[in-house]
């Protein structure tokens, strides 16, 4: 393999069977990494193994919903079990609901943008720093946040913007709780990517790259792969003195 800047160790990625969670999972499969992907949704995770698998690399699934405690610590134990410890960490695992004006936000919508976006980072962050803080080694974490929230707002996307917001102060506390255990934690902001998230109701790709010519200083929306090689740069150790930043990747669509 070209790149080997994650060989021996062990990755662990949420929301891994799609988006820009499989684009990380693949790109540290590619360099060495074994890799557990986990997600809700047993077929799609599948795809990401069975695509890894075809280009050498090694990842296996486990169905596990961030929202839930024992899940995370469950994928924690199932990482160190599988491959005896866990270097790093992304959580990708992210919704997007309620696309209305704050005053007409459901109640559900509310909960399930906390349970997933906000309480599953907080689950998630908590059973992977306990595991890499044993480590003589420690661990790197990497948090997908979004460029929504702490850098732009956008009319109708406040309460998702608030959930990113709170990821984006939960990378900078924790980042600055747990590097004196040798845990590096930072995060990735990314704007409009390649992925089912970004398209408006109704909307194909193509619709979307004329919008986004108009809308995005760049012209285009980011592609998944260019949101993972940010990702495995915080992650490696050419950042080893990153500790606590927010990478933002929108084209400065926050500028």
């Amino acid at each position: 393999m070209p790149h080997s800047r994650f060989s021996g160790r062990t990755v662990l990625v949420t929301g891994g069977g799609s988006g820009i969670g499989r684009a990380v999972a693949l790109a540290f499969a590619a360099e060495g990494a074994s890799v557990v992907v986990a997600g809700r949704t047993r077929a799609a995770l599948d795809e990401t193994v069975a695509l890894a698998e075809g280009t050498g690399g090694t990842v296996v699934a486990q169905v596990a919903d961030v929202a839930r405690a024992a899940d995370m610590d469950a994928l924690v134990r199932t990482a160190v079990d599988r491959f005896g410890s866990l270097d790093v960490a992304v959580n990708n695992a992210g919704v997007f609901r309620g696309g209305q004006p704050v005053a007409d936000l459901s109640d559900e919508d509310w909960r399930a943008l906390l349970d997933t976006n906000v309480t599953g980072v907080l689950l998630a962050l908590r059973a992977e720093v306990r595991q890499m803080r044993t480590q003589p080694n420690g661990g790197a974490v990497v948090n997908v946040s979004s460029n929504l929230g702490a850098h732009k707002q956008v009319p109708r996307t406040t309460a998702y913007a608030a959930s990113k917001a709170a990821v984006a102060a939960l990378t900078r506390g924790a980042a600055l709780d747990h590097i004196g255990d040798g845990v590096r934690i930072n995060a990735v902001s990314p704007g409009a990517s390649a992925t089912t998230m970004s398209l408006r109701p109704g909307e194909t790709d193509a619709e979307r790259a004329v919008r986004m010519k108009e809308e995005s200083p760049l012209g285009r929306v980011s592609s998944t792969e260019e949101v993972a090689e940010a990702v495995l740069y915080l992650a490696s150790d050419a950042a080893a003195s990153v500790v606590g930043t927010d990478l933002v990747i929108d084209g400065a669509a926050s500028l």
